[in-house]
């Protein structure tokens, strides 16, 4: 049964289907696993064990009498501590929002239940998911996956984790700057940042509506795929002879690459010299629109964040880290002429951005462009946290506001990911891309093994 929680979702699913895997059997695979495992109570910040016994006995039935209701019926997930679980604690990671009980399911979660997921149990996450860093002293701050004395990224932090320390075989996060694909970055996994307005966000606690998104952790692009379909109630998009040949990538050369760690910057060109052995063209190109969306992001994250929670935020201020406290005060400083402003001025950003990589298939650029940092210096020293976690985001904030989807996937080398950006709306042939990608990268790792 230990094989069985590094395996794709997609892979259990199939197991399922022909009968190797019995989904109870599963189920208490994980329930043990995350049980007994050192990092556990940094990771989950609740359970929902009869749920997931529940679910699990109902989807081998299905599976015993030939109704299943999806490839991944029966396949046990995690959610982030945003989406509201009907009966069980959804307090995204704040301790403003303790002993909160909503009455309903999110619906992303309703979609998930649908096709026969089941519910492990919520993850921990940065305090309103305001902070890229994954480092939460009210709660936990779960590990990095390659370095146990730093932080995992966030917000979705305890999502990642909770794959890639083989406690569930996907989590879903969510990604409002960035906090999907930096965990993924950093966890080495598939993080898919959706197309803001694609999948439901009711019942999903806010931190800025205008940017947040509903995306999956995973341990394949299939999975991503799968989990996108699940969580819409829709089909999932074929991948089979997908293929980087004659695809055109573009690299992005402006702020994005500016000051990348030797690491970062090794497994990068590493995934370029893979996608180009693969058949990709690749081009480098600039944006001046990026870097001037960079500059204004502070007046639309932070005056929509605290705008969102100031009420809240201001009856118990000590209630928070007083870090993740700052960022939400920092909202206060702007006008609201101002914020209409930047908001006018990003949407023709966003069509000026569009006009420029409508003829490439997909942009590239480095995840994240630092390693994790350490977590005791990052809880040492405030300023270092800041400068952290400013830059943590940089780099993955492009797609936020350029307001289009985009995946990151593990390059080979240890946390480092290769993001790819696309067009609104176009997440079936971003993936289709992905999937080649992925391949491409596999064989370029296997190339390497060999010489």
């Amino acid at each position: 049964m230990q094989e069985w929680l590094t395996k794709s979702a997609a892979d259990l699913g199939r197991d399922i289907a022909k009968g190797a895997i019995d989904p109870v059997d599963l189920t208490e695979a994980y329930l043990t696993a995350i049980k007994t495992h050192e990092f556990s109570p940094r990771i989950y910040a609740r359970l929902t064990e009869s749920r997931a016994r529940s679910e699990a006995k109902a989807a081998s039935i299905r599976a015993g009498s030939g109704q299943r209701l999806s490839l991944l019926d029966g396949v046990p997930i995690s959610w982030k501590d945003l989406y509201d679980t009907a009966g069980t604690a959804t307090e995204a990671g704040s301790a403003l929002l303790s002993g909160r009980i909503p009455m309903r399911d999110a619906q992303v979660l309703k979609n998930a239940s649908a096709a026969g997921l089941v519910c492990l149990g919520k993850t921990h996450m940065t305090e309103l998911a305001f902070s890229g860093l994954g480092l939460n002293p009210v709660t936990q701050s779960p590990p990095c996956i390659n370095d146990f004395a730093a932080v995992s990224g966030g917000s979705s932090s305890g999502a990642a984790t909770s794959v890639a320390f083989g406690l569930a075989a996907c989590g879903i996060g969510s990604d409002t700057g960035g906090s999907v694909r930096v965990p993924a970055g950093w966890n080495d996994l598939v993080g898919l940042k959706t197309t803001s307005g694609r999948v439901s966000l009711t019942g999903v606690v806010p931190l800025c509506a205008k940017f947040d998104t509903v995306g999956p952790l995973a341990r394949t692009v299939e999975d991503a795929a799968l989990m996108l379909a699940a969580l819409e109630g829709g089909r999932a998009v074929d991948l089979r002879s997908a293929s980087l040949v004659g695809r055109r990538l573009a690299v992005l050369s402006d702020v994005v690459m500016d000051g990348l760690e030797s690491k970062v910057q090794a497994g990068f060109q590493q995934a370029l010299d893979a996608f180009r052995n693969a058949g990709a063209v690749i081009e480098t190109i600039t944006a001046p629109e990026v870097t001037e969306a960079i500059e204004i992001a502070g007046i639309l994250y932070t005056s929509e964040a605290y705008g969102t929670w100031a009420k809240l935020i201001e009856a118990n201020p000590t209630a928070m880290y007083p870090e993740v406290l700052a960022r939400f005060r920092a909202g206060a400083s702007h006008s609201a002429p101002d914020y209409v402003a930047a908001w006018l001025r990003l949407d023709a950003m966003r069509q000026e951005w569009n006009k420029r990589i409508a003829a490439f298939d997909a942009v590239l650029c480095p995840t994240a462009p630092i390693m994790p940092p350490n977590k005791q210096r990052l809880e040492d020293d405030g300023s270092y946290f800041t400068d952290r976690n400013l830059l943590t985001l940089r780099n993955t904030r492009v797609g936020n506001l350029m307001g289009g989807c985009a995946v990151t996937l593990p390059t080979g080398q240890p946390s480092v990911g290769v993001s790819l950006m696309g067009l609104p709306m176009q997440e079936e042939r971003l993936l289709r891309l992905a999937q080649g990608a992925e391949q491409a990268l596999q064989c370029g790792a296997e190339q390497a093994l060999q010489s």
